[in-house]
């Protein structure tokens, strides 16, 4: 008797898929994208997101383009394996929020056979790799980059630039407190910045 491997969203093996990038660049529109076909597949979803993240919703994972799905928020990375539980794909927004105990908890999602579908920043306001995305990327399946505009160039942007005064790395924003900037004109703007500083 010959049988034919099941493709498709009905049946996958566990994995780990990164959605990451600036901010403004899709990541979030791109994970409840990937977790409706899900449940569109019948499949058992659950989402997370930090307990942090409450700018559109306290209990929904929202784009900033207002699609939302339901999610848990949660303080602790541990908890997901507590709560998932007889579930075939796990979503989890804000990824850089987490603490890094997350890289482990995917790692232990996927090796019991679930699709881990994570989004999150790959880097903070000041350029640098941020929380476990880092480590989250190496260990994934599949690593999808995607990017938002330059708002001053129009090229595609590498880095979410804060526009207010702040030196905590993690301050919620919207368009009032980060643009996405390509890598020159980030570098134009760190530097007039600065020569503000060096006058003021």
């Amino acid at each position: 008797m010959i049988t034919y491997p099941t493709s498709g969203e009905a049946h996958r093996p566990g994995r780990i898929e990164v959605v990451c990038g600036s901010m403004f660049s899709g990541k979030t529109e791109e994970l409840i994208r990937r977790l409706r076909r899900a449940q569109f597949a019948r499949q058992r979803v659950e989402i997370f997101k930090p307990a942090i993240d409450t700018r559109y919703s306290d209990e929904e994972v929202v784009s900033h383009d207002h699609n939302a799905i339901p999610s848990t928020p949660l303080d602790s990375s541990a908890s997901i394996l507590l709560l998932s539980s007889d579930i075939d794909v796990v979503g989890i927004d804000e990824a850089q929020f987490f603490d890094m105990g997350l890289v482990d908890v995917c790692n232990q999602l996927a090796y019991r056979g679930v699709r881990v579908i994570i989004a999150g920043l790959d880097m903070d306001y000041k350029g640098v790799p941020f929380g476990p995305m880092p480590a989250l990327c190496a260990i994934a399946d599949d690593v999808t980059k995607v990017h938002a505009i330059c708002v001053r160039c129009g090229n595609l942007a590498y880095v979410s630039h804060r526009t207010v005064q702040n030196d905590k790395r993690v301050l919620l924003g919207e368009t009032q407190e980060y643009e996405p900037l390509c890598r020159e004109c980030y570098q134009r703007a760190i530097e007039e910045e600065s020569q503000k500083t060096l006058a003021g």
